[in-house]
C-alpha cells in the first residue's frame, strides 16, 4: 500500500496495531487500519450422464490446464450463487447445486476453496472467454497430469472414491505448503 484510501496520506506503516496481533497497514495521519482477508474461491463439480464437466483454462494462472469451473467469489453473492456464476462464465452452461462437497483452507496464499456437487442442467457447454475447451469426462478419462490446481485434483479424487461407495460426504481440510 502506498496511500491511505481514507485520507490520501502516504504516511503508512506496516505494523501491529494496538490490541492486535497481526501486522497491518496503518495510516499514521488519520489512524485508519487496513485489514486484509482471505479470498474465497467457489466452484462446482457438475455431473451429467455420470460424466464430469471440466474446462481447459484460457487465462492465467495455469493457462492450458484442466479445471472444474471455479473462481473468486464476488461481493453480494452467496457461495452457491458464485459457483453457479463461475460455471456459466467458464462453460456457458447452467448448474443446480446439490450439496457442499469440499472446502480447503490455503493459508499460504490467503485463500479458501469451496466446491459443490451439482447437476449440469443442459448440454449447452462450450468454450468461453475464460476457457479454450469444455468437455464432459468419464472418470477413467480424466487427464490427471493436466489438472490446474491441487484442490481440483483432491476434489476429483474424493468424488471417484465416493462414487465407488455411492456415498457423497462433505470434506474440509487444510493445505499448508509452508
Amino acid at each position: 500500500m502506498k496511500y491511505c484510501s481514507n485520507c490520501g496520506s502516504s504516511n503508512l506503516k506496516f505494523i501491529v496495531p494496538e490490541h492486535d496481533s497481526i501486522k497491518r497497514y496503518c495510516c499514521q495521519d488519520c489512524g485508519t487500519i487496513f485489514y486484509t482477508n482471505p479470498n474465497n474461491v467457489v466452484g462446482a463439480l457438475c455431473i451429467r450422464d455420470n460424466k464430469i464437466l471440466m474446462a481447459k483454462r484460457d487465462i492465467n494462472p495455469r493457462k492450458g490446464l484442466w479445471t472444474l469451473p471455479a473462481g473468486f467469489m464476488e461481493n453480494a453473492e452467496t457461495l452457491q450463487e458464485g459457483a453457479i456464476r463461475e460455471t456459466f462464465e467458464e462453460t456457458g452452461s447452467k448448474a443446480k447445486i446439490k450439496m457442499a462437497y469440499t472446502m480447503f483452507s490455503l493459508p499460504h496464499i490467503n485463500q479458501v476453496h469451496m466446491f459443490f456437487l451439482a447437476d449440469l442442467l443442459d448440454d449447452n457447454f462450450g468454450p468461453t472467454f475464460e476457457s479454450s475447451d469444455v468437455q464432459l469426462f468419464d472418470t477413467k478419462d480424466i487427464l490427471w497430469d493436466e489438472i490446474a490446481f491441487p484442490t481440483v485434483k483432491k476434489t476429483l479424487e474424493y468424488y471417484i472414491e465416493d462414487l465407488k461407495k455411492n456415498e457423497f460426504i462433505f470434506r474440509e481440510e487444510d493445505i499448508k505448503l509452508w
